[in-house]
């Protein structure tokens, strides 16, 4: 895996001044997307749901406050110090990628169709082809089940693989998933990390 220590500390990368979006930029941001963050030999490609409005009117995946997704991310290991959404650019340089199933932004998930899901998988398999990570990594099973059609899925390694990148499910990072918390979700992208050793 990369080395952490690439990553900018706080006083080297200012960060930006995130602006919380107005309740007409939350609407506005309907069905908008967003640019994957991608970058040359990623070891993991974290693949989120689809944007939510808030991720959507900023700009920056993961963005919701509540969701758990950047502490996690530090919990495990993965990043040398808690990022902000706003910072998701300096991924790239850890060896991390994130993009989404759906590409298109919904208040829920729930508003995704069967068949937009079911697109969105061959849209990833696409995309993994083309960037070649060693891992894609799922945060949600319910969405990696409908979209590579494996109905069994559970969190943790599949044995289905895109090529030569394993895939790899995640629990959703969103707060609204209480059946996960937050050291749970920490532990699994833990051993996911581990995996790359």
């Amino acid at each position: 895996m990369s080395e952490p220590e690439r990553v900018p500390s706080a006083a080297a990368a200012p960060r930006e001044r995130a602006v919380r979006p107005t309740k007409a930029d939350l609407d506005a941001a309907k069905d908008r997307t967003i640019e994957d963050v991608l970058g040359p030999s990623l070891d993991v490609l974290f693949c989120g749901i689809n944007p939510g409005l808030y991720s959507a009117a900023t700009g920056h995946h993961f963005a919701r406050p509540g969701n758990r997704f950047w502490p996690a991310l530090y919990r495990s290991g993965f990043t040398p110090r808690l990022l902000a959404p706003e910072e998701q650019g300096l991924l790239p340089s850890l060896g991390l990628g994130i993009t989404n199933v759906v590409t298109r932004a919904s208040a829920q998930a729930a508003e995704l169709s069967a068949e937009e899901l079911r697109a969105g998988g061959e849209r990833l398999v696409r995309l993994v082809t083309e960037v070649r990570p060693k891992v894609l990594a799922v945060a949600g099973v319910t969405a990696y089940r409908m979209a590579f059609g494996e109905p069994k899925a559970v969190i943790g390694p599949q044995e289905s693989r895109i090529g030569d990148a394993r895939l790899w499910v995640l629990p959703n990072p969103s707060g609204l998933n209480a059946h996960w918390p937050l050291d749970r979700i920490a532990d699994e992208m833990r051993r996911l990390r581990e995996s790359l050793k």
